[in-house]
C-alpha cells in the first residue's frame, strides 16, 4: 500500500471517530449548553433514585437526562441541526425603504445631521445625546412587558452635506448598530427623496445571544412604523424645520 493510500484511509478513519464521537459544529449558545448540562444531571439523579419505585419513568428521566448532558457538553442538538438553527448566532434586524419628503433637500439634511431630533419621531429611540461633533450616546426601548433600555454609543463614518449621512456603534457596545441615509432630489421638484438603512445586530457571545432575544418582531415592526412617521413629522404644517424646532 502506497503512502497517498494510507494517507487517505487515515483521514477517513479520523473522520469517522469524529462522527462517532458527535463532534460537530457547535449549534447551542453557551449558556443553553449550560442550562442542558444542569437539568440533564437533575434528571439523571432523579431517575436513578426512582428508578425502583418509577421504572418507566425513571427511564424517560434518565434518557431525556443523558440527552440533555450530550447537548450541553457538546454544544451540538440535533433538532437545531434539522430546523437549521444556529443559536451561536443572533439574528440582526435589516430595514431598508425609500421615501420622498416634501421639503428642500438642505432643510432634510439639516434635520437629519441633528441625531438628537430622531427621538421626537423615532419611538424605539428613546433618547440621543451627544458627547462631541462626531459621538453619542444612545438608548433604545425594547418592547417587553417592561420596557428594557439597551445603551450604546456611535460615531458619524460619513458626512457628506446633503448626499450622505452614515453612523455606526463603537466597539464594545450592548449592541451593534449602524444606520444611513442617502439625500436625492427628488424628480419632478417634489422635495427630497431619502434612501434609508437601519442595521441592529447583538455582539458576539452569550450577552449578544441574550439581547437578540429582545429583538423580536415587535421592535422590528416598531422600527418600519418610525420610518413612514418621517415624511409626515417633517411636514408637519408646512412649516421650515428650524421653526417647529423652535416652538
Amino acid at each position: 500500500m502506497n503512502e497517498t493510500n494510507e494517507t487517505r484511509l487515515h483521514e477517513g478513519a479520523s473522520s469517522r471517530q469524529q462522527e462517532a464521537c458527535g463532534s460537530e459544529t457547535p449549534n447551542v449558545s453557551n449558556a443553553e449548553r449550560a442550562l442542558s448540562l444542569g437539568l440533564g444531571v437533575l434528571l439523571l439523579l432523579t431517575g436513578i433514585k426512582k428508578i425502583r419505585k418509577q421504572p418507566l419513568q425513571s427511564l424517560v428521566r434518565l434518557g431525556v437526562g443523558y440527552g440533555l448532558l450530550f447537548r450541553g457538553a457538546s454544544g451540538v442538538c440535533p433538532v437545531y441541526r434539522k430546523l437549521e438553527i444556529d443559536g451561536t448566532k443572533a439574528d440582526a434586524i435589516n430595514i431598508r425603504t425609500q421615501l420622498i419628503v416634501n421639503k428642500p433637500k438642505q432643510e432634510v439634511y439639516a434635520f437629519w445631521r441633528k441625531l438628537e431630533n430622531l427621538p421626537r419621531f423615532m419611538r424605539h429611540i428613546s433618547s440621543i445625546k451627544l458627547i462631541d461633533e462626531k459621538r453619542s450616546h444612545w438608548e433604545a426601548n425594547m418592547p417587553q412587558a417592561n420596557p428594557i433600555l439597551i445603551k450604546w454609543d456611535a460615531e458619524i463614518v460619513k458626512d457628506e452635506p446633503e448626499h450622505l449621512l452614515s453612523w455606526q456603534s463603537l466597539p464594545g457596545s450592548m449592541i451593534e448598530h449602524a444606520g444611513k441615509v442617502e439625500f436625492h432630489d427628488a424628480l419632478g421638484n417634489r422635495g427630497t427623496e431619502l434612501k434609508i438603512a437601519l442595521t441592529y445586530k447583538p455582539p458576539a457571545g452569550n450577552i449578544g445571544t441574550g439581547v437578540s432575544k429582545l429583538m423580536n418582531p415587535i421592535f422590528e415592526r416598531m422600527i418600519k412604523e418610525d420610518l413612514l412617521n418621517i415624511k409626515q413629522f417633517i411636514e408637519m404644517r408646512g412649516m421650515p424645520i428650524a421653526e417647529q424646532f423652535s416652538r
